[in-house]
């Protein structure tokens, strides 16, 4: 519960707790008074093979990799899906208050969070509507990275309907979970956070295709119909999310007509994109390491640099692409494997906080690498670990009983 804590106010506020909340989740598990016993869980547990999985390939590719302290510190910092999942398998596994708890406390903080953001945006809305004119962003007002950030605003967004659904959550927990999903809602539109605003209605489609394939025609209808409502309503009425679109079309067109496209973001992600294909048409099988990616694009940006100066020669903003380039189509195959295999299983498909979860990690994986900035790493594994880790504990422990 102490390490669950730290975590997630690490992740809202404090990169020194999210160094610190493995090592509490680890000392948990050491704790554990019957912890021989728990042991063989651990090895039985899919989901913490599969992320233990991370860093073992890691080390193999200490045989090829040629950036040796980059290789170091990147074997550092995958420790965590080691640490996180042991804790999860190997712990006193949390109660159902306890897990009401937590989930209630990352949503209540997310959006407390996004709350003193929004009001920051307040104080000045002329001056951050011009700034997103020009394609920046407005950060967490703890200096949480806009894109992990918008991230969490989505879950939180769909964390706290999904508590409200609990029968044994009280009235008042229900209405304060109920208002902390409109302020989630409402950050995402007013700071139009792009890759927020994306998970927050890639999720509601989800949900609505769901109840139609369910037969709940009427609800599923009027949440795609809400779907088509809601971006034309806000676009019409947030000034924020009209310069949001009107820069992000002005920024693509800058790549496609040959531009320069020094001071454009998503142009220079585009770049990023063509880059990577090149280095990974060369190395498709075990990729150049997961720690030589830098020199690799550095190395291709100048055979063709597209015009960037070096400061804006930038990484791809894409999971996917990133795993083939350190690792080719083995460590490809090992991040869909993490994300994906789980929904095999019908202890994963029957729960949605689990498919909430993926959806929205698989979604911005496709639009940003969230696992090479040290909290989107940590949001990731200790989303893995408390759903689908300790959901896997307990189904075994279920069909044991």
């Amino acid at each position: 519960m102490l390490a669950c804590v730290a975590g997630i106010a690490g992740l809202l506020a404090s990169r020194a707790l999210i160094a610190i909340a493995p090592i509490v989740g680890v000392v948990a598990a050491m704790a554990n008074p019957g912890l021989r016993r728990a042991l063989p869980h651990y090895f039985r547990n899919g989901a913490a093979m599969r992320a233990a999985a991370v860093p073992a390939f890691l080390l193999f590719t200490g045989l090829y990799t040629s950036d040796w302290p980059v290789w170091r510190h990147e074997l550092f910092r995958d420790l965590t899906w080691l640490a996180v999942p042991l804790a999860f398998t190997l712990a006193v596994p949390l109660v159902g208050w306890q897990r009401r708890a937590v989930g209630s406390a990352f949503v209540l903080g997310t959006a407390a969070v996004g709350l003193a953001t929004l009001g920051q945006y307040l104080l000045n809305p002329a001056a951050a509507n011009e700034a997103i004119r020009i394609g920046q962003n407005m950060p967490a007002i703890t200096h949480v990275f806009h894109i992990s950030f918008g991230v969490m605003l989505a879950l939180a967004f769909f964390g706290a309907l999904l508590l409200r659904r609990d029968r044994r959550a009280g009235p008042l927990l229900r209405t304060v979970l109920l208002a902390a999903a409109v302020a989630a809602a409402l950050t995402l539109h007013i700071l139009a956070y792009r890759t927020g605003l994306l998970m927050l209605y890639t999720g509601l489609l989800a949900a609505g295709l769901r109840l139609l394939i369910r037969r709940n025609l009427a609800v599923g209808i009027a949440l795609l119909l809400a779907l088509g409502v809601g971006p034309w309503l806000a676009y019409q009425s947030l000034e924020s999310v009209r310069q949001r679109i009107s820069s992000s079309i002005w920024d693509v067109q800058q790549f496609t007509l040959g531009h320069d496209i020094n001071d454009y973001s998503l142009a220079r992600r585009l770049a990023a994109i063509k880059t990577v294909e090149a280095i990974a048409g060369e190395h498709w099988l075990l990729g150049v390491g997961p720690a030589d990616t830098r020199a690799a694009m550095k190395a291709q940006y100048e055979w063709k640099d597209f015009g960037l100066r070096p400061g804006n020669q930038v990484e791809v903003h894409n999971q996917y692409l990133q795993a083939l380039l350190g690792g080719g189509l083995v460590g490809l195959l090992l991040l869909l494997a993490v994300l994906l295999w789980p929904l095999r299983h019908g202890w994963a498909r029957r729960s949605p906080s689990i498919g909430f979860f993926i959806l929205i990690q698989a979604t911005v994986m496709l639009v940003d690498a969230p696992l090479d900035l040290q909290v989107g790493l940590n949001l990731f594994v200790f989303g893995y670990g408390f759903l689908v880790v300790a959901t896997e504990r307990r189904a075994q422990k279920s069909r044991v009983g």
